[in-house]
């Protein structure tokens, strides 16, 4: 539960991912635009793929990542424009992020994408259709095809250094581009996106049911946290990676009212968006706990930096919808191997 990995250079990748989301972000707050934030928020997402490939492996990667996400992204801005009153349901938000939480799962598997699953789009889309008063669709969609770009520009800037340099040629390009799965390969990767489509969906229909009858929102935190726990090896890796997530959503809202009692400026909570970012990069594959305490004031700093909240109902709604969307991510992925436990049993007389 609190052990961690060894470091495999992972500060160069949590440079990069930081710089990818610091540069477009403060550019925002320079010319008054914060109504784009998360659109560059988002687009800066593929920066997070292919973090330890090889140049022509990375640029792939973020190349594919790029394309799904703002197709993501548009997707979203488009359900919240078509909205009655530019609002969208909290119903509308649990079937649209399922459709994308199963859709993205096989998308990413079918392009061998890393990290796998769809736990970012979910997030992005339900995000950006949660948004009210959606800012103009062409400055939008240009600030998130222009921040995910910087960060491929930003994946391939370490060539500059000959000792970081890998082979990218177009040959190579185009071998890393075909990617193909045997059948069970494929077979897994389906079975994998029913998963992701049964947690969505149960932590979505919970946390709305629940939300509307004690009066809190932001359903979609529960399906997030309900699609961490099916990343792993076994079972016991995902039940921890579900814990993990409660435990370190609670020491990073301790963490993120000690930053809002500071009220800092917006170029300060860019900042510390930024270092925020640096260090979910740095411990993410070394430990999800601590990960986890720099992503839940990185996640609510920026919604903070868009929509004007009382920040202790995002502490309450956050808390409460991890819990339930952690319990029903391990309660998915736990009940296979009850299933089988209860079928070996012998029937007794």
């Amino acid at each position: 539960m609190f052990s961690i990995g060894p470091a495999r250079k992972d500060h160069q990748a949590a440079f990069r991912v930081a710089a990818g989301l610091f540069i477009p972000l403060i550019t925002l707050v320079v010319l008054g635009r914060l109504d784009l934030a998360i659109f560059a928020s988002f687009g800066a997402f593929p920066g997070i793929y292919g973090r330890n490939e090889p140049h022509r492996a990375r640029i792939v990667a973020q190349v594919r990542a790029a394309l799904l996400m703002l197709a993501v992204i548009l997707a979203a801005t488009l359900t919240a424009r078509l909205s009655p009153g530019d609002l969208v349901s909290p119903w509308t938000i649990v079937v649209g992020t399922t459709i994308v939480a199963w859709a993205c799962t096989v998308i990413v598997g079918y392009w061998r994408l890393r990290p796998a699953g769809s736990l970012f789009h979910i997030f992005a889309y339900a995000a950006i259709a949660s948004v009210p008063h959606q800012p103009p669709l062409g400055p939008a969609m240009v600030t998130a095809a222009a921040t995910a770009a910087l960060c491929l520009l930003i994946g391939l800037s370490s060539r500059v250094h000959p000792a970081h340099r890998t082979p990218l040629t177009w040959a190579g390009i185009r071998a890393a581009w075909r990617v193909r799965l045997g059948s069970e390969e494929r077979r897994a990767l389906w079975l994998e996106s029913l998963g992701y489509l049964v947690a969505a969906a149960a932590a979505g229909v919970l946390a709305t049911v629940v939300g509307q009858s004690l009066g809190f929102g932001h359903n979609y935190w529960a399906m997030v946290a309900a699609v961490v726990p099916l990343v792993g090896h076994t079972t016991r890796h995902r039940v921890a990676r579900g814990l993990q997530r409660i435990l370190g959503t609670v020491v990073g809202l301790v963490v993120l009212a000690a930053i809002v009692a500071l009220r800092p400026e917006a170029w300060a909570m860019v900042l510390i968006i930024a270092a925020c970012q640096f260090g979910a990069e740095m411990l993410i594959a070394r430990q999800y706990f601590l990960a986890q305490v720099c992503v839940t004031p990185l996640a609510l700093m920026s919604t903070l930096l868009v929509v004007r909240v009382d920040p202790l109902d995002l502490l309450h709604d956050r808390f409460i919808d991890t819990v339930i969307g952690a319990v029903v991510g391990v309660a998915v992925v736990t009940a296979p191997s009850v299933w089988r436990r209860l079928r070996s049993r012998p029937l007794t007389p």
